[in-house]
């Protein structure tokens, strides 16, 4: 297998981890290190040290990818003055909570990996900024820890993050809190922007804990993921303020849940999950100063253009003694077809604001006020892939009430031009930037020829 790089730059072989280490630690610009394939047992972290550039970022790669297994007690630590490092091709089965990107190093990659690590801890930990994380199976996990832990330094979270096109599955329930699939951030760096990217990631059985992504930190984006088959989690806004999340599948999972202020969901599928959308039901103010740690009430949410099929509870929020409930949340232009009734709302819902709304076969309206939603047939039907899209005709063609400027794109992703249509598909011609992800879509990109 060649590896190119600029004239200045080298491509090094090497065949044992104290040969690694130490051209890691020579590494230039633009050097390519190969590992030829085997199982390597570590007893001491695999460190990456050395800056690389934009155009010539420092390589270290498998012979083959997965022909390389990282074994034993630690894995590789990135660390600063590190930046424009590529770690690509290797099989991970080390002890959990050995492979890391340090507070400092920035502009880390972590390319099509096999994450399988061996009990508790995280799979990857990240603290520093700037990094991606592409094209990686995370598998197999059974005990506490996360998948993908995001840290930070001091008060602020780790930014501007790019995790995509990444296939996370089989993450058993662990017992407890702390088995989140992905955490962004943690309670003490709530309050600071992560400005994160989440996208085109799948994650199926991954019922590790109730939060299967819990977002702790402010400002990020989840878009154009699929979430199926797993049961009672959730996508938990946890903390933190103004994140979005639009254009994901859910099915068979727990839906979305919503604390914090100011959130933007849109554009979503829920089918057949045993909750679709659930507004929290708050139990501090963060804004008056509460714990980082309450669960803050809900403020400013904006909920609209979804569309949920068949979930047993559509639109929810649970009972909590004393709670604060949500406030000023808005929930409109969402398609609502079966279930039980629309809106359940066990807690205090102050200044809501509705209109738009279509209900097909639910148990009722339920908390929706009256003159809020139309009964009527939104005409959708599944396509090839089981999901439900307006057939010609349908009353949600062009029919969106109220202006909501931040609805730009459809689930697919494409854009919503003109009157809008109701629920989460715009009807168009538009090329379609997402799709429903499967398996053996991101395994052939993971596994394909580099």
């Amino acid at each position: 297998m060649a590896w190119g790089g600029s004239a200045a730059a080298a491509t090094h072989t090497v065949r044992s981890l104290p040969e690694l280490q130490s051209r890691l630690h020579g590494a230039a610009p633009g050097d390519v290190i190969v590992v030829r394939d085997g199982v390597y047992a570590t007893t001491a972290p695999i460190t990456v040290d050395r800056a690389g550039t934009a155009a010539r970022p420092i390589r270290v790669v498998a012979e083959t990818a997965g022909g390389v297994e990282i074994a034993g007690s630690h894995g590789f630590v990135v660390t600063p003055p590190a930046a424009y490092a590529e770690v690509d091709g290797f099989h991970f089965t080390h002890a959990a909570g050995a492979t890391s990107i340090e507070p400092g190093a920035t502009h880390v990659r972590f390319t099509r990996n096999v994450f399988e690590c061996a009990g508790q801890g995280a799979y990857l930990t990240i603290a520093g900024d700037d990094a991606r994380v592409d094209g990686n199976e995370f598998r197999n996990k059974k005990a506490l820890g996360n998948m993908i832990d995001v840290r930070g330094s001091g008060s602020q979270v780790a930014q501007r993050l790019w995790i995509h096109h990444n296939y996370f599955h089989d993450f058993a329930d662990a017992g407890g809190n702390g088995a989140e699939t992905i955490r962004f951030g943690l309670s003490g760096l709530s309050m600071s922007k992560g400005l994160g990217l989440v996208e085109h990631n799948l994650f199926v059985h991954c019922t590790g804990e109730n939060e299967l992504i819990s977002n702790k930190s402010c400002a990020n984006t989840y878009r154009y993921n699929t979430f199926l088959d797993s049961p009672g989690a959730q996508l938990t806004l946890r903390h933190g303020n103004d994140c979005l999340v639009y254009a994901n599948y859910f099915r068979r999972t727990d839906g979305i849940r919503i604390f914090g202020d100011r959130h933007q969901v849109f554009s979503n599928y829920l089918e057949g999950n045993t909750t679709g959308i659930q507004i929290g039901n708050g139990d501090g103010e963060v804004a008056d100063g509460a714990k980082l740690t309450s669960h803050d009430r809900p403020d400013g949410a904006v909920i609209t253009f979804n569309t949920l099929v068949d979930n047993a509870r559509p639109y929810f929020m649970a009972a909590r003694e004393g709670g604060l409930g949500a406030t000023h949340t808005a929930f409109a232009n969402n398609v609502v077809q079966g279930g039980e009734v629309a809106a359940r709302l066990e807690g205090p819902y102050t200044d809501g604001v509705w209109g738009g709304n279509i209900l097909w076969r639910t148990a009722g309206a339920g908390a929706m006020p009256e003159g809020t939603y139309e009964v009527l047939d939104p005409l959708l039907a599944a396509a090839a892939n089981g999901v439900f899209r307006p057939r010609p005709g349908s009353p949600v063609i062009d029919s969106a009430r109220g202006d909501y400027p931040a609805v730009t794109v459809d689930i697919d992703g494409q854009p919503r031009t003109g009157k809008k249509d109701r629920g989460a598909d715009e009807v168009s011609a538009a090329h379609a930037l997402a799709e429903l992800l499967t398996p053996d879509a991101l395994l052939r990109l993971i596994r394909g020829p580099r």
